[in-house]
């Protein structure tokens, strides 16, 4: 794979909201078998599709990328021996020996490309278009579904989802949420309503483990409050917890630290 190839599967992991690296080689030194320009894709399962180099740099690309993906911060490899080098390496640049009896050395800039976040809004309220257009300036893909149109199909464990049905067929609309085993599960409502909604999934049979994760009411605590507000709380609670690594898969970053409404 080469060229448009390249761009093709760069495509086609962004369109499934899979996180990848790419490597691009931007400086080879003779005879290594690489050129200037030359591209491949590292997946997450540590799959590499393109082309970077012989077998003394692929294995070396794909641990970096791996390592790029989670910290979310691009490296600029050099790949080579110290000795060809010595004291002549940039700042900022990340200096791997390799052994190649070709004794070539290449220049690898290494970028993460991880999904952006996804949320789900169950609901047709006033609120949940306000919340819908908020994350949509965060530049989330954001899905607005009517109660009777949400499918578990409709997210996946990476996903967001809060449900603002409104008394509309809540139970079966959270029933089916809580199967997907989202990363966010919330409910607008208040905290006498959740109580109500849980209690009756509960008797339902729903596991007591997946009720547990469902946040009742959505959103940060901040008092009576309007539809409007209500939406900006609930986008400052993923917001908050995105930051903190509270629903960060294994490719997120992890700066802030968590404070979510009990």
């Amino acid at each position: 794979m080469e060229g448009l190839g390249v761009l093709e599967e760069m495509g086609e992991l962004t369109r499934r909201g899979e996180p990848f690296a790419l490597a691009t080689v931007v400086w080879r030194q003779s005879p290594s078998s690489s050129q200037p320009g030359a591209r491949a894709i590292i997946t997450a399962a540590g799959e590499l599709h393109g082309w970077i180099g012989g077998a003394c740099a692929e294995p070396v690309v794909i641990s970096e990328a791996q390592h790029v993906m989670k910290e979310g911060t691009a490296r600029l490899l050099l790949l080579g021996t110290p000795e060809q080098f010595g004291a002549a390496v940039p700042d900022g640049m990340t200096v791997i020996p390799i052994s190649c009896q070709s004794e070539g050395a290449l220049e690898v800039y290494i970028e993460p490309v991880l999904p952006v976040p996804h949320l789900v809004i169950v609901g047709d309220s006033p609120m949940a278009r306000t919340l819908a257009s908020l994350a949509g300036a965060l530049g989330w893909r954001t899905d607005l579904i009517r109660g009777p149109d949400f499918t578990p199909e409709a997210a996946d464990a990476r996903s967001m989802i809060v449900v603002a049905t409104q008394g509309h067929d809540d139970e079966d609309v959270l029933e089916r949420a809580v199967a997907v085993r989202p990363a966010y599960l919330g409910l607008v409502g208040s905290r006498r309503r959740g109580a109500t909604v849980l209690g009756y999934l509960a008797d339902r049979g729903v596991p007591r483990d997946q009720l547990d994760r469902v946040r009742v009411p959505a959103g940060l605590d901040l008092g009576p409050t309007t539809h409007q507000e209500i939406a900006v709380a609930i986008l400052a609670e993923l917001v908050q917890l995105r930051a903190s690594g509270a629903l960060a898969g294994p490719y997120e970053r992890r700066p802030a630290t968590e404070s979510a409404r009990q």
